[in-house]
């Protein structure tokens, strides 16, 4: 995950204060959702904008398709060397290999442990730039897949919103079904909130096995979720607070 996206809005949703979990844990709706039906068999393709994003969003998903059988293919589309601009301790290319090793360490904490992540190297904050061309060079990664998960593209992220328009293109091409996730807006959105299309979520159920290992997953990201220092600029970009949201029983797709 990285903190901002390129553009500005007229309210920065991300940084402004979030929903607390506890809103989302006692809304009455999870238990209506349909629930989403997963491969058994086959190859699912999975995007992220930044290291980390899968694992938040789909970790527990992975987890379950993994001990399926289901063979992965995990695409990082940005090194996610932009998470703290203004670090004196990290350069970017130290961040970048050091993000890539965090997200090895997860990937075999969900049991993926031969899933070499595709790292596409396009700039972090800038994806919406090269936009066609990531369409492009999703095209021979999604044929013959069964699935693609893509970050949802109205996340409210430059660089989410970006990879989720390009995974459609690009799934649409392929005639490769995709499905959504979102990151950030746990953050941004409230319950019932109409800037979500809720009649198009299900949800994937995470039993307790699955749970633990995806938050196991989720402790391997210590660049994202501690402080690299005590510089304001190496604070954490995922406070517990943020993590909460994923680190629940459930996981939640737009169709």
């Amino acid at each position: 995950m990285t903190a901002a996206g390129p553009e500005p809005r007229p309210a920065d949703l991300i940084q402004a204060p979030g929903t607390p979990e506890a809103a989302w844990r006692s809304w009455e709706r999870w238990a209506h959702f349909p629930t989403f039906p997963l491969p058994s068999a086959g190859r699912v393709v999975v995007l992220a904008a930044h290291p980390d994003d899968e694992v938040l969003g789909m970790g527990g998903t992975l987890a379950r398709l993994v001990a399926a059988g289901v063979e992965l293919t995990v695409v990082t589309v940005t090194d996610g060397e932009r998470s703290h601009p203004d670090s004196r301790r990290v350069t970017p290319v130290e961040l970048a290999e050091l993000r890539a090793r965090e997200l090895h360490r997860a990937l075999s904490a969900l049991g993926a442990d031969r899933t070499a992540p595709v790292r596409l190297g396009l700039p972090d904050t800038g994806v919406a730039r090269h936009e066609h061309e990531l369409t492009r060079r999703l095209l021979p990664l999604l044929r013959g897949a069964v699935l693609c998960l893509a970050p949802w593209e109205e996340d409210r992220h430059g660089d989410h919103e970006a990879v989720g328009r390009a995974a459609g293109a690009a799934a649409a091409a392929t005639a490769v079904p995709r499905a959504q996730y979102p990151v950030w807006m746990w953050h941004w959105a409230r319950p019932g909130d109409p800037r979500v299309p809720w009649e198009r979520a299900a949800r994937i159920a995470l039993p307790p096995p699955v749970r633990e290992a995806k938050a196991a997953a989720v402790r391997c990201f210590t660049s994202q979720i501690t402080d690299l220092g005590p510089d304001p600029a190496d604070a954490a970009v995922l406070p517990p607070e943020e993590l909460a949201h994923h680190l629940r029983d459930t996981e939640l797709v737009l169709r």
